[in-house]
């Protein structure tokens, strides 16, 4: 679904918030982004997004995350795109990608200059510019994608002078330019990060007295580090002002103090933006989530014990695929595989749920299965020992049964669910007699279908 068409759907009044990541440089770091990200997604965000790495340095990894992002994960995805080293082969086959695999979002980039390079240089048969990548994506692919730009509350960093400022006829030009955009087809903004509120407020009712009306979503990165921050606001060239250089300068080398203030300031900014009507908000991660989800909870729009589902698996965000909503119970314990091991299968009902001849019930193995290597490496200690007996059998089982083994081969969730605890001495026992299990369904009898135990039996 695009992101342009779920805000359009809200309800009147209503608050939605997006998380951006970026792509890590490491397989750890890749496995570890995907394990937060699934905690940050459990909180419903609008959509998340991920970034292009300067130069097209990590496009296969970027295409990789995001299509992991709405047919794994299952959040609504939007992928940047930049023109930097790109040919128009390149951004074809990265559009072509993201469309097979159901994902409708693309945030339209010209891109920073590669690495070891002052200027953005046009490459050979590629674009120089945002504007030509969004008239590229309309002309060619109509309206299936839903298409984000980038907007500057303080004029484009090449626009900002050495004073740290635009003149008002570079911010007036960089104005024209963003609406030339709009015109060629995006449908919405997310603007570059800021610490004044008042510009981005200001931004936002210049943009409206040119004719910009699609919907303006400003970018909010907390502070986390404070050498972080002096680098990321020197590099785009944000203003800072006074007062919060001041109560970082007192602070700065304390670094939980300094995250402390980043969510204070996080959340005033919020507040401020929120009051003047704005009901749409962008949080630029950092690959990082107490402090964005910390603003979230200080705003009331998040709450840690009151995270639900519809349905015990996460819906698809795939486009393909959104309007599924049954599934065997025993794929409840696999709520990240399943579209994953069902991609090639067609789609109900013609499919898994109709004729039996149909190539989807064919034999499936275990090897399709997704799984990080963090997760691999508890699999090996906890069983990948040696079995000498029967008996051994039994007791492995019995362990994981009592909740003393955490990890299990057939399930992707980490050691016993409630339902299991409920009956997991008599499991253990059952097990040292011989009937080894791994599922498990206690009878219940008048629980409601939303209790956090046995509700998810409802289906």
């Amino acid at each position: 679904m695009k992101v342009i068409e779920k805000i359009h759907s809200l309800q009147e009044g209503k608050v939605v918030f997006s998380f951006e990541f970026f792509p890590p440089k490491t397989e750890d770091g890749v496995d570890n982004l995907f394990e937060r990200m699934d905690r940050m997604v459990a909180h419903n965000p609008s959509f998340c997004d991920i970034t292009w790495g300067a130069g097209g340095s990590t496009a296969d990894l970027t295409l990789d995350i995001a299509n992991k992002m709405q047919n794994i994960i299952s959040v609504e995805t939007m992928m940047h795109l930049t023109c930097t080293n790109m040919p128009v082969e390149k951004i074809d086959h990265a559009l072509q990608t993201i469309k097979s695999n159901g994902i409708q979002n693309v945030l339209a980039l010209r891109g920073d200059p590669p690495h070891g390079q002052d200027k953005f240089v046009q490459v050979e048969g590629g674009f120089s510019c945002a504007l030509d990548l969004v008239k590229h994506i309309r002309s060619k692919y109509g309206d299936y994608f839903g298409i984000t730009v980038a907007g500057y509350p303080e004029a484009h960093p090449d626009a900002i002078g050495n004073d740290g400022v635009a003149t008002p006829e570079a911010y007036q030009n960089d104005l024209a330019y963003l609406k030339r955009k709009v015109d060629a087809g995006a449908d919405l903004i997310v603007t570059q990060l800021f610490y004044d509120t008042d510009i981005f407020l200001k931004f936002v009712n210049d943009c409206r007295q040119i004719g910009i009306n699609c919907p303006i979503v400003p970018g909010i990165m907390p502070i986390n580090n404070y050498k972080g921050f002096l680098r990321m606001t020197g590099f785009c060239k944000t203003k800072i002002p006074a007062e919060i250089t001041a109560a970082l300068e007192a602070i700065k080398d304390n670094e939980e103090a300094v995250k402390a203030y980043g969510v204070h300031l996080g959340t005033e900014m919020c507040r401020k933006i929120l009051a003047h009507g704005i009901k749409t908000l962008h949080l630029y991660t950092l690959n990082m989530e107490k402090s964005a989800l910390a603003i979230l909870m200080n705003l009331g729009l998040i709450e840690e014990s009151k995270i639900s589902r519809s349905l015990p698996w996460r819906r698809p965000a795939n486009v393909f695929r959104f309007k599924e909503d049954v599934r065997p119970i025993f794929w409840s314990n696999r709520p990240k595989s399943y579209i994953t091991r069902t991609i090639v299968w067609d789609q109900f009902p013609h499919g898994r749920w109709g004729d039996s001849r149909n190539p989807s019930y064919g034999a499936l193995t275990d090897h399709q299965f997704m799984r990080p290597r963090a997760r691999d490496k508890k699999l090996q200690e906890e069983w990948a020992t040696p079995l000498k007996s029967i008996d051994d059998i039994q007791e492995k089982f019995k362990s994981y049964c009592l909740g003393k083994l955490r990890s299990s081969p057939w399930s992707e969730l980490d050691s016993l669910q409630p339902e299991t605890k409920i009956i997991h001495e008599q499991l253990g026992k059952i097990n040292l007699k011989g009937f080894l299990t791994i599922n498990s369904q206690p009878a219940v009898n008048g629980e409601r279908s939303d209790s956090p135990s046995v509700g998810k039996y409802k289906c």
